[in-house]
């Protein structure tokens, strides 16, 4: 969890008046106690008005409540821009939740960036991506962030069709097509697949450790040190 999203989080648990001892905030949020104490030091620096001590606990004195979002108009910009993207070509969970995401922007912005928000006229569209692409991409992205071995049939740039275990990775997009990059275990090195090139996919319930030379990091420094990998090698 980064500090940010933490120190919002500790704000939320002294709301209502609640006493909260440092120990409960360190359980909840996984860290330690005195990352707690520090992260409370800098709260009440900034005029969080919070009130008590080491050992015994903290509150918050009721009438204080966390500013608005305050985005710039070109922060908007880029915003609504990413969601839209992203509605338009991403998976269909993410689409969903891209317009979850605005709708909860709006209703937390102020008056007149509310108007920046609904004025942007930029636009994707909607109908060029395949439903079972969207449905593959959600899928991927969360084996990836699960760690979940795969299995997937696949069709290369040659049109040979082979059955891949794959260790998930990440997801790329192209501007109009998706890949993902995976530690391919039938090539025993990494590989980045199209996604439209993916005829099945399946779960073979085991998780994959993290193992040297086979994560994101090490893919990265392959690619610095051989150039960039364009989408479709036609070696896959």
């Amino acid at each position: 969890m980064r500090r940010a999203d933490r120190l919002f989080q500790i704000v939320q648990h002294l709301r209502g008046g609640r006493l909260v001892t440092a120990a409960k905030l360190a359980n909840r949020l996984e860290v330690s106690e005195r990352t707690i104490y520090r992260d409370i030091a800098d709260l009440q620096s900034t005029g969080v008005p919070i009130d008590g001590e080491a050992g015994v606990g903290y509150i918050m004195r009721e009438g204080f409540d966390l500013p608005p979002l305050m985005f710039t108009r070109d922060e908007v910009v880029a915003l609504v821009a990413g969601a839209r993207m992203t509605r338009a070509w991403g998976g269909a969970a993410m689409a969903r939740a891209a317009e979850e995401a605005l709708i909860k922007i709006e209703s937390v912005l102020p008056i007149d960036r509310r108007n920046n928000l609904n004025a942007v006229e930029i636009h994707a569209p909607t109908h060029r991506m395949k439903q079972n692409d969207r449905e593959m991409i959600d899928a991927l992205e969360r084996a990836a962030d699960k760690r979940q071995r795969i299995q997937i049939i696949y069709t290369d740039a040659n049109n040979q069709e082979t059955t891949r275990p794959v260790r998930p990775l990440g997801l790329w997009f192209w501007g109009g097509g998706w890949t993902f990059v995976g530690w391919c275990e039938l090539r025993e090195d990494f590989r980045m697949f199209r996604i439209d090139r993916i005829s099945n996919f399946i779960d073979t319930g085991s998780i994959f450790k993290i193992e040297r030379g086979k994560t994101l990091r090490d893919f990265y420094s392959k690619m610095e040190a051989c150039g960039d990998i364009p989408p479709d090698q036609g070696k896959l």
